[in-house]
């Protein structure tokens, strides 16, 4: 588990660093496609969001159904064209719209937050993003 301090700004400028971004959510993507397919099943969007412990099951009360029901819906926001499978175009776009979503609900104040996972988590990778910028300021300075 990491601490990072992030905000908003730094969120959104991880999303426009396109080819940075790009390449977080392939790996992301890859990570949670556990049957290397090149693409991911309701199945595996389900243990991927389970795994990035964004419902606390314990807390929530949710039935087995409720839950079940929750996680399609999910699938569904993921899966745009409706084929019953999720590709990387589609986890991108979603992602894309989740991490400005994020942004926007940070807004521009630092906040402190403690991640858990590893390459697949992006706030993370957005918080590297911008140490290695700041890192990069300082050296040339």
């Amino acid at each position: 588990m990491g601490v990072v301090i992030i905000d908003g700004t730094t969120v959104r400028s991880f999303v426009e660093d396109e080819p940075q971004f790009n390449e977080s959510v392939e790996k992301t993507f890859a990570a949670f496609d556990l049957n290397g397919d090149g693409t991911l099943s309701r199945s595996e969007i389900r243990t991927a969001f389970e795994s990035m412990r964004l419902i606390d099951v314990d807390a929530d009360g949710q039935t087995p159904a409720q839950l079940t029901a929750l996680y399609d819906s999910i699938f569904e926001g993921f899966d745009i064209d409706h084929s019953g499978t999720v590709d990387l175009e589609e986890f991108r776009c979603e992602m894309k719209k989740i991490m400005l979503a994020i942004a926007d609900g940070l807004g521009e104040s630092p906040i402190q937050m403690a991640l858990e996972g590893g390459s697949e988590n992006l706030l993370q990778k957005a918080a590297d993003l911008e140490a290695s910028k700041q890192e990069g300021a300082q050296k040339s300075a």
